[in-house]
């Protein structure tokens, strides 16, 4: 596998995108100065490059193994993802008090972001326990977070999390898995889980002694739909040693992400799967966006890793494949106008990716310092993160293979893998139509429709490009009308808008960084081609973002 860490534009990126020192100018965040930011970027690059790069190719092509007796990681696994445990590069954005560094978020999923690039099926299992740490660290008890966050945090216990059905689907509110008490004088939290739960990533695994199961389950008598849920934690091995009652069915035979395991899990098929409940009854739904929120952040994070992945090996093969002629003389193909043109695009939307997520990133630990603007934007910027970047891995996937020719179609090059793996990004936590859906519907309404003036505000203030400027008039109208429009118009017309609006949020960011002194010549013809020629693109959109949903509705449904 072709893989180099990108340090230098993470480390742009947080330096003039996030800004880092304003954050780290904080005391909580202190810890993030600039030598211990720069040592953990080399850090994990080293370690990525050296210990998941080279079985990113076996995860693929051997995968995960499903037994009897559990799932079996591809040999080398297990030593890899022990020798992450033991650099400590799970503590990195982790509470100090839960055994972790302090660092910001944003360092956090930097680390991610070059672990996933490295190996993009293997990072999954420090993404989802990263989601498990977040929902305990908000709504644990004392005892939870004392028993279990340090076990997470150090990486010794992955985390899950369980909330698709085969019945449910995207509907969590039809879910069936019961939670029953368990009568003991007094009570003590405890139930009896039961249910099968599909879809469930690093579901079970050789990689580490134990699995910390979150469930989203009804207890008896819970109000129907979304109201009724409650938040339960199931480990695979309970505290004693003893087994908890949860198995791995089987695991899904998948387009990509082969060397994670995707589970059907079944809780309670003799009775003995206990679970504690996490925060109040009923109270799932919340405790579970906790989660969802922080998972969609690093799925957008996933977008970056695939396109950084894809870029590199693109641009490998295009300067040592010779192909055709330049001047009356034998070339590589990187000499040719539309590989240049492929090529281009592709570290454009890359960096344009990195930097939309990582300015997500940032606004999660300045909310974190208690600013309130900060997670105003945080929220309208989540769905972006998450379509956007994901989106942009696919289609950056995508050229990758077209720069590799017929070559690209076959495994050998492993060009095909980006693009494999790339497919579900857009579909899992919360598909790229639900984040659509969720821009249009709550977030331009935030605050009034405060958050999305500020936005615009922020955009329209910086912009100096022609297009970009346009483009930002055209998001601000588009917005304005769909806050008074129908629920179905609103509907039909959001992932048209919200790619508008992330090619104008990117087109800011990447403008930004062009601006800079520093900025090398890549960083400036990527900038100057994405405003040049992506952004333009964006205005296309303003049609369909204005339409009704009046001829989506035209034909009955038999027709399709």
């Amino acid at each position: 596998m072709t893989f180099a860490p990108a340090i230098a534009d993470q480390r742009f990126v947080l330096d003039h995108v996030v800004k880092l020192d304003e954050i780290a100018a904080h005391e909580r965040f202190a810890a993030a100065s600039a030598d211990t930011v720069e040592a953990v970027l080399e850090g994990i690059g080293a370690f990525a490059e050296g210990e998941w790069a080279p079985l990113a190719t076996a995860g693929d092509r051997i995968g995960a193994r499903w037994t009897s007796d559990g799932v079996v990681m591809p040999a080398g696994y297990r030593a890899a993802y022990q020798a992450y445990v033991e650099g400590g590069w799970g503590t990195i954005g982790v509470d100090e008090r839960w055994g972790g560094q302090g660092l910001p978020f944003v360092i956090q999923a930097a680390v991610l972001e070059t672990l996933g690039t490295a190996n993009m099926g293997f990072a999954l299992a420090p993404i989802l326990t990263v989601g498990a740490i977040e929902a305990l660290a908000h709504h644990g008890t004392p005892e939870q977070q004392a028993t279990y966050l340090p076990q997470l945090a150090s990486g010794a216990w992955t985390g899950t999390m369980n909330l698709t059905e085969p019945q449910a689907g995207s509907d969590v509110g039809a879910l069936r898995t019961t939670a029953t008490p368990i009568e003991k004088e007094g009570g003590d939290g405890t139930y009896l889980i039961s249910g099968t739960k599909i879809f469930i990533s690093f579901g079970d695994h050789d990689l580490t002694d134990n699995i910390v199961h979150l469930v989203l389950a009804r207890t008896p008598d819970a109000p129907a739909g979304t109201r009724g849920i409650s938040l339960f934690l199931v480990p695979k091995v309970r505290l004693d040693g003893t087994p908890n009652d949860v198995r791995a069915v089987s695991i899904e035979h998948k387009l990509g992400l082969h060397a994670s395991p995707t589970c059907v899990l079944s809780f309670g098929d003799h009775g003995d799967c206990v679970g504690e409940l996490i925060g109040p009854e009923y109270g799932g739904m919340r405790a579970m966006f906790t989660m969802m929120n922080n998972a969609r952040l690093n799925v957008g994070v996933q977008g970056v890793q695939v396109a950084e992945g894809a870029t590199q090996k693109a641009a490998a093969y295009a300067r040592d494949r010779v192909q055709g002629a330049r001047d009356g003389a034998p070339a590589a193909i990187v000499e040719h106008a539309d590989v240049r043109r492929m090529l281009l695009r592709m570290k454009a939307q890359t960096m344009a990716a990195r930097a939309l997520v990582y300015y997500a990133c940032g606004q999660v630990d300045r909310a974190t310092l208690g600013d309130a603007k900060a997670r105003e934007r945080l929220e309208i910027m989540t769905p972006l993160a998450k379509a956007h970047a994901t989106d942009l891995g696919n289609e950056v996937a995508s050229l990758g293979v077209q720069v590799h020719g017929g070559m690209g179609y076959v495994e050998e090059t492993g060009a095909a893998q980006f693009f494999r793996d790339a497919r579900i990004t857009p579909i899992y936590e919360g598909t790229n139509g639900i984040q659509a859906a969720d821009l249009v519907g709550r977030k331009l309404s935030l605050a009034n429709g405060g958050a999305f003036a500020d936005l615009i505000a922020d955009l329209r203030r910086e912009a100096r490009h022609p297009a970009l400027a346009r483009l930002v008039d055209a998001c601000e109208a588009v917005g304005r009308r769909l806050q008074g429009a129908s629920a179905d118009d609103r509907q039909a017309a959001s992932y048209p808008f919200l790619t508008m609006l992330s090619v104008a949020s990117c087109g800011w960011l990447m403008e930004r960084q062009a601006a800079v002194p520093a900025a090398d010549a890549v960083k400036r013809a990527a900038c100057a081609f994405y405003l040049d020629q992506i952004v333009p693109e964006a205005l296309g959109l303003e049609a369909a973002a204005s339409a009704s949903a009046e001829v989506l509705y035209a034909l009955p449904a038999g027709a399709f």
